[in-house]
């Protein structure tokens, strides 16, 4: 029996198949999203990062966009206001196929299968991670040390124990430190501190420059902290290779 809403929801069963883009796309929505029996919501905070989730998506897909822009006064000083854009992507789809989604283990939340997260993307396994480091993750420069900090923040323990087994199955192997709970009722983990962040951003935005799969503020965060702890010039770390 067809689905009533399936002729107006651009997801197919397509976008459950193993590619680099719906790697990417799953990866963004497990970070920062929801998948509901109406609707596949996807968070996003630059242009580049809309137009890749847009184009993967489809043509009609900036039709179901919400563009919002948020004041942040500084904790040190109030005058001090960081404006901070956000596009949010809400996609109707059928109730079969947000079950579909279910059952390959794409999904965040309780009814995510045990033992088959995200299994179906081994062989996009880079995409897959770009895409969750850019829903939930945190890239910082230490002054102190000229070193940089990788970390991911969820309040799915599941989905983080899930990453640190993509992690560490990577090749070259990541290491990660052990998860815990965060400060504001989540968990996180980070990258161990032998792990090497300079090799972590090559093989995680590798062959970007070409796919167009990345968001640009979060790839120019990790890229320039990177090149301040290696002491290189600007634009020395380079994401074209695959």
């Amino acid at each position: 029996m067809r689905d009533r809403d399936s002729d107006r929801t651009p997801l197919t069963d397509r976008h459950l198949t193993s590619t680099p883009e719906t790697a990417y796309f799953w990866g963004r929505v497990a970070g920062d999203g929801t998948v509901t029996t109406d609707r596949v919501t996807v968070r996003v905070g630059d242009e580049t990062a809309l137009d890749a989730v847009a184009g993967i998506v489809g043509a009609d897909a900036r039709e179901h966009t919400e563009h919002t822009v948020a004041a942040h006064e500084s904790a040190h000083d109030a005058t001090v206001v960081r404006y901070e854009e956000a596009y949010e992507l809400r996609i109707p789809v059928s109730p079969s196929f947000a079950q579909r989604a279910t059952d390959v283990g794409v999904v965040t939340g309780t009814d995510a299968p045990e033992n088959r997260r995200f299994d179906g993307f081994d062989d996009h396994r880079q995409q897959l991670v770009r895409g969750l480091l850019e829903a939930c993750g945190t890239v910082c420069f230490r002054e102190s040390s000229a070193s940089v900090g990788i970390s991911f923040v969820h309040d799915d323990a599941r989905l983080l124990e899930a990453l640190r087994s993509l992690l560490g199955d990577a090749a070259p192997e990541i290491p990660t430190a052990e998860l815990s709970e965060s400060s504001s009722g989540g968990y996180w983990f980070g990258l161990a501190s032998d792990a090497d962040p300079a090799a972590f951003a090559r093989w995680v935005y590798a062959g970007s420059d070409d796919s167009e799969l990345y968001a640009a503020d979060r790839r120019r965060k990790l890229r320039r902290s990177v090149e301040r702890a290696m002491g290189g010039g600007v634009d020395s770390l380079s994401f074209s290779e695959r």
